[in-house]
């Protein structure tokens, strides 16, 4: 079943990207993280397209088995690690690098006989979310370097909580744990996210992860630092037909709830997207769409199939298409008029719209 909302992929943009990491990050290696299929541009086609990464991140074992079993011989590395011996096996195989962010990962290497495994070994530095005490680093990173089914190439990595808010001081404390806890290891580093990238030189290391910015979004408040300020582009449009076109009188309502009034005579027209597609629920009246190059903005709620946005003096007929973010409108600002980031409308998008 194909609805009529589409979103079309821009591989000139994720190139375009993926250079602006490598001018701002020179002297870095860029794991491309292509997880969650890609933030929904598709985890296999955007890897083919940025085949000049020189690796990428995912979540999870499933998706590192399907990135390596499509022909790609990139480091993988897996965010999430193992959570099993399963996991462990199918990463030895594969040659996938597992992520070690838990003490009760270890009971699994003495289960994997004589294969070896390479591993990244992840700190807490401040997020607590996933990670090892950087009072622990040392002891365990020199026991995992010397057991017999661990690859002795291993990683040192952290993850940045508060490098998306500038004027954060958390970014500099997390860079300061983690330089004392690696004291006296000589391995590969791999700190910044897209906004350590963007904002934070001091995170850069030897490997570094952009996520967001790959897909022309910017990591920071987009009225603050949006995606022109970075000459990101983007990599995804979303768009839907508009299915009518009717005029209303000031004082009607619209939409569920009658929670919209006109204030004026309005010409108003429907488009074939909603919460269904991907567009979020809870995006509020006045988030902006383009019609023939012309910007305007939604009005009432958004339904399940459908929204609707306002047309006075704008030329449009049934059938033309509207961007709801794309080239014109960046997803960032539709992301804030709903309270929430682009990464969640990417990949609800993504995974919910068919491809042109």
């Amino acid at each position: 079943m194909n609805r009529s909302a589409r979103i079309t992929l821009y591989p000139q943009a994720l190139k375009n990207n993926l250079e602006q990491v490598r001018l701002v990050a020179p002297n870095s290696k860029v794991l491309a993280v292509i997880k969650a299929n890609a933030y929904g541009h598709g985890m296999l086609e955007v890897a083919k397209i940025l085949h000049h990464a020189d690796g990428y991140a995912v979540a999870c074992v499933p998706e590192g088995l399907e990135l390596r079993s499509s022909g790609t011989q990139h480091p993988i590395l897996v965010l999430q690690g193992h959570q099993n011996l399963q996991d462990l096996k199918i990463a030895s195989e594969y040659q996938l690098r597992l992520v070690v962010h838990d003490l009760t990962q270890l009971r699994y290497f003495d289960l994997l006989g004589k294969h070896k495994v390479q591993i990244a070994l992840k700190i807490d530095t401040g997020m607590h979310r996933l990670g090892i005490s950087p009072q622990d680093a040392f002891s365990l990173y020199y026991k995992l370097k010397n057991h017999p089914n661990i690859d002795p190439n291993i990683w040192l990595m952290t993850h940045l909580a508060c490098a998306d808010d500038l004027n954060n001081s958390a970014t500099i404390q997390q860079l300061g744990v983690f330089t004392k806890a690696i004291k006296n290891i000589n391995a590969p580093l791999s700190i910044p996210n897209s906004a350590g990238i963007l904002g934070w030189q001091a995170s850069h290391s030897d490997w570094v992860r952009p996520g967001i910015m790959l897909y022309g979004s910017s990591p920071f408040a987009f009225e603050k630092k949006g995606r022109e300020n970075y000459k990101l582009q983007a990599a995804m449009t979303l768009s839907a037909p508009l299915i009518s076109l009717y005029q209303l009188k000031k004082g009607d309502s619209i939409g569920y709830g009658a929670s919209y009034h006109c204030p004026q005579d309005m010409r108003v027209g429907a488009v074939a997207c909603g919460y269904a597609d991907g567009y979020p629920r809870h995006a509020a009246t006045g988030a902006p769409v383009s019609i023939n190059g012309i910007e305007t903005h939604t009005v009432g709620r958004i339904s399940m199939d459908t929204l609707i946005i306002k047309l006075d003096n704008i030329p449009a007929k049934v059938g033309d298409r509207v961007e709801l973010w794309g080239e014109n409108i960046s997803v960032d600002r539709v992301a804030y008029h709903a309270e929430t980031i682009s990464y969640e409308l990417l990949c609800n998008a993504g995974n919910n719209c068919r491809r042109d």
